[in-house]
């Protein structure tokens, strides 16, 4: 799919991805599936299979038939490209409500008809959809794997670690800083392994492997609730299927196996 920005006017129908907080709004009947709506002021996504797609802001009025569900968990449910159509809707109806008033000045902001921008209607400034870049690491010691529990989310899981990249650094120095800071050791052998847009936070998720280097397991308690070594064939319970970091687990294990 090519997406095109521009905004739609009101005659015109197509698939909406509505999105409410973090939901997305989809019918039932038979099966789970993207409405299709008129679209008076939605925002212009592109085409998929001939069908217009357009993003959309909904607050109680949803489109007919259809129910928000939480967008991770119809990740299986939707097609996959449906899937990542709707992960970039919720990332792009964030920025265009985020910045409905000029981050300068105070004043409104215009959507452009022509590229993907909000730009001040009195000083000028303009908003362009913005990613706030994060790496991923999974560390290698021995032929185990690191992974933690995070200690803000509390969440059943363990999952690899992670840390958004700072003003001035590159990505490979984000990765050492990170894994110093909240595990307490060092690395080396650090290598780019994949990324992945990640939209439930605006972020653009960089992905790496990396080998211990020196020094003990030490996490830091306000990040990391508990953290380990983990061999190949005891895994622990890990993210699903959805994020790169479940991406990093399985590599490492399919390269053990």
């Amino acid at each position: 799919m090519v997406f095109t920005p521009g905004v739609s006017d009101s005659r015109q129908r197509g698939l909406i991805f509505a999105i409410e907080g973090q939901s997305l709004c989809v019918t039932r009947d038979p099966v789970i599936a993207i409405p299709m709506a008129d679209t008076g002021g939605a925002l212009y996504l592109g085409e998929l299979d001939g069908l217009p797609c357009f993003a959309r802001r909904v607050e109680g009025d949803l489109p007919e038939g259809s129910e928000p569900l939480p967008l991770r968990q119809l990740f299986g449910a939707l097609a996959e490209e449906q899937f990542a159509i709707a992960t970039r809707a919720l990332g792009i109806i964030a920025w265009d409500h985020d910045h409905r008033f000029c981050g300068r000045c105070g004043h409104p902001t215009r959507r452009s008809e022509t590229e993907r921008v909000r730009t001040c209607s009195t000083c000028g400034h303009t908003a362009y959809p913005r990613l706030s870049p994060a790496v991923i690491v999974l560390v290698e010691k021995d032929g185990c794997c690191l992974l933690a529990r995070n200690a803000r989310t509390k969440m059943p899981f363990f999952s690899t670690l992670a840390g958004f990249v700072e003003v001035g650094e590159t990505l490979e120095q984000c990765v050492a800083r990170e894994i110093e800071e909240e595990a307490g050791i060092t690395l080396s052998d650090i290598q780019y392994f994949g990324s992945q847009p990640w939209p439930f936070t605006n972020s653009l998720m960089i992905g790496f492997t990396a080998r211990w280097a020196g020094g003990e397991l030490r996490p830091e308690p306000t990040e990391i609730l508990e953290a380990g070594w983990f061999a190949p064939d005891a895994i622990p319970v890990v993210p699903p299927k959805l994020s790169i970091a479940r991406e990093l687990i399985d590599d490492f294990v399919r390269r053990h196996s």
